[in-house]
């Protein structure tokens, strides 16, 4: 019971801070409030004992990604400065595309027979799955550290490891050279 209210009070936390982001006309707020919105994410994995993701979701998202937006904008005085409309120009398309979007992830949810004994207002569902086999925990204990060697191992994923590392050094370095305020910007 008390896993349930933790669950929905992180739930309704990442779901304003992310209402937060969305509506909010200054940029930085909303950045902060993307950061926010990436720590609910990250209880919401501790919660369904996903260690690895908690700690990726904190490492990445919110130490990397976030501060590198913030620096971004904060480089970039104009942004800080701009105020536009919060709102979706076309609202039609959107409202589509979240409809369907909740089709497919409900569609998801009646087919997968064991939300059914959990969920009882999932009746039917789909008769064709096997009950879902359990897998050994020592399989559950070593995945990190097997992740951890196919990273650095020349054998595995070394290269788009390396890759993505690059990129991501490429992307920091062109936002830095885009958001460097030029002699004619300071007059």
């Amino acid at each position: 019971m008390t896993e349930q209210v933790i669950f929905i009070l992180i739930s309704i936390f990442t779901l304003v801070t992310a209402w937060v982001v969305v509506t909010n006309r200054n940029l930085f707020h909303a950045a902060l409030a993307l950061m926010a919105s990436f720590l609910g994410v990250a209880g919401i994995y501790v919660l369904l004992d996903a260690g690895f993701l908690a700690a990726a979701q904190l490492l990445v998202y919110i130490g990397a990604i976030s501060i590198l937006i913030i620096f971004a904008i904060m480089l970039t005085r104009r942004m800080m400065q701009t105020h536009e409309t919060p709102f979706n120009s076309q609202p039609v398309l959107s409202g589509i595309t979240a409809v369907g979007v909740f089709a497919v992830i409900a569609f998801v949810l009646y087919r997968v027979q064991g939300l059914q004994t959990q969920w009882p207002w999932l009746k039917g569902g789909a008769s064709g799955f096997s009950d879902p086999v359990p897998v050994d925990p020592p399989i559950i204990l070593n995945s990190v550290a097997k992740l951890g060697e196919a990273f650095v191992s020349p054998d595995a994923y070394v290269l788009p490891f390396e890759l993505a590392s690059i990129l991501l050094l490429a992307a920091l370095i062109g936002s830095i050279l885009i958001a460097w305020p030029k002699p004619e910007d300071e007059k």
